[in-house]
């Protein structure tokens, strides 16, 4: 009579982890998306055909087997955006190329946004906001965003207040889609932005703010709204935002977020 007996190492709690790890990352990636519908479908897929495989069902095993075959290029193809997601938020948290830029290996100086572009802003979006003019502003970070600019009017101007009022000026031509901000710049102007599939974003927040929340999905940048309804001010980064935040909670938000890195 033999007895199995499973050994487990300090790795195979490792690998464990890892795994699971792994897979949390994925759930919360996909989490109140179309795409977590999608998973559930091939999850089930995957357990039916070891299923069939189990009960030796061969003609309908080897169909099965067929389509796990491709399994791999068909996860890319189907959670394209989400793997996307995955390695920006993987790239924009370790931040490798930030850390061995010259900048940080002779030491030399880093700004933030100057002081007086944050007043502009900050201004402008208070004003817009006692108006209920509609905004949607996105600030560059790490990100190269020359294709969403170029879905746009070029503009590169000087980050000024009356400028962005005269953008979003509801007669203004220029007034529909999102301004970029990028480089002490206002790079574009009514620039198209991706929205978000988020299936758990309120029914109270338009079409502006789940743009907002699909470009920092997208990218490393982030997004002020302002609402063309209730004039609320809303604060967006990495998926997540804030509504309903005064002025000075908008100057802290740019002045923390944006006081280490190189514009």
């Amino acid at each position: 009579m033999t007895t199995a007996f499973i050994t487990l190492g300090l790795f195979d709690i490792l690998d464990i982890l890892l795994v699971a790890f792994l897979l949390y990352q994925i759930y919360m990636l996909i989490k109140g998306t179309v795409a977590i519908n999608i998973f559930v479908g091939l999850s089930l897929f995957y357990l039916m055909w070891l299923l069939v495989r189990a009960l030796n069902m061969e003609l309908l095993s080897g169909i099965l087997g067929q389509f796990m075959g491709v399994g791999v290029i068909a996860l890319i193809v189907v959670f394209q955006p989400e793997i996307r997601r995955f390695f920006l938020l993987l790239g924009t948290k370790y931040n490798l190329s930030q850390k061995f830029t010259l900048n940080n290996w002779f030491a030399l100086d880093e700004r933030g946004i100057p002081d007086i572009e944050i007043r502009s802003v900050v201004s402008a979006c208070e004003h817009m906001s006692k108006t209920k003019t509609g905004a949607l502003i996105v600030i560059a970070k790490n990100m190269d965003l020359q294709n969403y600019a170029d879905t746009g009017q070029i503009i590169k101007a000087r980050v000024s207040k009356n400028l962005l009022e005269t953008i979003f000026f509801k007669n203004s031509p220029l007034h529909d889609g999102a301004v970029i901000w990028s480089n002490s710049r206002i790079l574009a102007a009514r620039c198209i932005l991706p929205v978000t599939d988020d299936t758990n974003i309120p029914g109270s927040l338009g079409l502006r703010h789940r743009a907002a929340i699909g470009m920092t999905q997208a990218t490393d940048s982030h997004v002020i709204t302002v609402s063309e309804e209730t004039g609320n001010i809303s604060y967006v980064m990495g998926g997540n935002i804030k509504v309903r935040i005064t002025t000075n909670e908008l100057r802290t938000f740019l002045e923390g977020d944006f006081s280490s890195f190189i514009i």
